[in-house]
């Protein structure tokens, strides 16, 4: 691979999540092995807590649970987790791999007596599947048909008590049967910098990297909100510390390695500044829809629904309206583009 691709490559995964092998094994090996190493979601973590202990105390399996939010914030982690917590085994899939309600048997029928099932991107199971899991979920049998025409019967199997943990980056597409068979719902929010800063000290302990306060809360300030991002830019900046021959990372070197990636001092990269200057150049700040704007960009819809929208909204720099997605004054402002919205405004 070129450098040129390399990089590029590199600004990819920073902007959508992908992970590559290497970094898949880096991340694993800083996720908190218990829930009192896993850091913010303090709501969460107290529930799930207390769930757990009061399974425990009735010797009884939890009941099924779904966790929502954006990529990054710790979904997977949490479900293993809460496996190691109750001494159960894990068995992890997701929703586009289960193509055929057949490719979910296999899996129900090997799951132990209080073994967790984690589906991600439990809302991309097909319709047929989701209908399958519904008996699996409520009474933990499963029919299935064997033959065809006057031949065909049906035959139930008895399956273990197992619990389902589903993760979803877009809870609004689950329908409301699926949704409603779940007896805990949990939502995950972006992260404060305070936790991130938390979160970033302690990789850096585990991958004995030399690290300031200042330098942790600018990487932190960057991060978007999401801790696989902080462990990436950690790693980012890591680099740029040992080629530039810097035996320790203080502020002025987190800066410069971030400004390498083009990581601004909000967190955003290319792709953020791209959509929001799309909605400013081609659509006077909007409101546009998603559709015209990804054909605009000529990005996939879900990537900017997924990707892009949630940080950009949380932060203030984008809103939806009834009619589109429109910039707001705090992204022009950060851009340095002349804000003319108020005027265009009066004009209707």
């Amino acid at each position: 691979m070129s450098e040129k691709n390399k990089i590029n490559d590199d600004r990819e995964r920073l902007i959508t999540g992908q992970e590559a092998e290497e970094e898949t094994v880096f991340n694993i090996s800083l996720r908190p092995d218990s829930l009192k190493h896993f850091v913010g979601q303090k709501h969460v973590i107290d529930n799930v807590n207390i769930a757990i202990k009061a399974a425990k105390k009735r010797k009884e399996g939890l009941e099924h649970i779904l966790l929502s939010g954006p990529p990054g914030l710790g979904k997977t982690t949490l479900a293993h987790i809460i496996s190691r917590e109750m001494g159960s085994k894990i068995t992890a899939t997701s929703g586009p791999a289960i193509e055929r309600a057949g490719d979910l048997i296999g899996i129900l029928t090997n799951l132990g007596e209080g073994d967790i099932l984690f589906i991600d991107e439990i809302h991309r199971l097909s319709k047929v599947v989701e209908e399958f899991i519904y008996p699996a979920m409520e009474n933990y049998q499963i029919d299935f048909l064997i033959d065809k025409g006057p031949y065909a019967k049906t035959i139930k199997f008895n399956l273990k008590r197992f619990t389902l943990i589903g993760a979803t980056t877009r809870a609004g597409l689950l329908s409301a049967p699926l949704r409603g068979r779940f007896g805990m719902y949990y939502h995950l929010e972006f992260y404060e910098t305070e936790d991130l800063v938390k979160i970033i000290e302690r990789s850096s302990e585990l991958l004995s990297i030399p690290l300031d306060k200042d330098a942790a809360i600018e990487i932190a300030g960057r991060s978007r909100g999401t801790p696989r991002v902080a462990n990436r830019l950690l790693r980012r900046v890591r680099d740029y510390s040992e080629v530039k021959g810097n035996k320790k990372i203080d502020k002025e070197i987190a800066i410069a390695g971030l400004a390498s990636h083009r990581i601004d001092s909000a967190g955003l990269d290319d792709i953020d500044r791209k959509v929001m200057k799309a909605v400013i150049d081609f659509y006077d700040g909007g409101p546009v829809g998603i559709e015209s704007l990804a054909a605009t960009l000529n990005e996939e819809s879900d990537t900017i629904v997924d990707v892009v929208e949630p940080f950009l909204l949380k932060i203030g720099f984008l809103k939806r309206t009834p009619r589109g997605r429109e910039v707001t004054k705090l992204a022009y402002d950060h851009l340095k583009i002349a804000y003319k919205k108020e005027s265009q405004k009066e004009l209707f």
